[in-house]
């Protein structure tokens, strides 16, 4: 078995990639302090054709170096939006029609892996904070939340690794 070149993996150009369909799915940093994190989100984005990444709070924009560091360009091709208050980005949804869902620890969540998603909606997920995670003003406003379900004994995993499970899944609910 070889390892593929770069130049044989067949990737879109960032032109082509702003130009192509991507899957109905939003994904919300609500006050994500790391720049790392926030540059792993826009490359998993970026992987899996999401619509845009609205950034919220703290977080940091683009053009930053340490975004830049992890994201690798990631933040040049995935459209993003930033809100000063995160509760403004969920208005904006439910306004434009999005279900909106925080990945979050609460009584009622819902896990990822009995979510059922419907290929005829749009769809937000919300992101926190590293050690508050989502602000309980933006689980409140929200249509439900999802949990990732652990067996270890940590009881949360890192923001972009939670990112990275939920797009994915998404990823395959929304593009069957």
């Amino acid at each position: 078995m070889r390892k593929l070149k770069i130049t044989e993996l067949n990737r879109l150009s960032p032109e082509e990639f702003k130009k192509s369909a991507k899957i109905p799915l939003i994904v919300v940093l609500d006050n994500v302090r790391s720049l790392n994190n926030v540059g792993s989100v826009f490359r998993t984005s970026d992987a899996f054709i999401v619509n845009a990444v609205y950034l919220c709070g703290i977080t940091a924009c683009p053009p930053h170096a340490e975004i830049h560091k992890t994201a690798l360009g990631a933040e040049e091709t995935v459209d993003w939006l930033y809100f000063k208050d995160t509760l403004e980005a969920v208005d904006k949804l439910k306004n434009a029609g999005y279900t909106v869902c925080t990945i979050e620890q609460a009584k009622g969540s819902i896990m990822l892996d009995k979510l059922q998603i419907n290929k005829d909606k749009k769809y937000a997920v919300i992101l926190g904070n590293e050690v508050k995670g989502v602000q309980q003003a933006v689980v409140d406003n929200a249509d439900f939340c999802i949990e990732i379900p652990q067996f270890g004994t940590k009881h949360s995993l890192n923001v972009s690794v939670t990112a990275g499970i939920v797009i994915w899944d998404f990823f395959c609910k929304l593009s069957d």
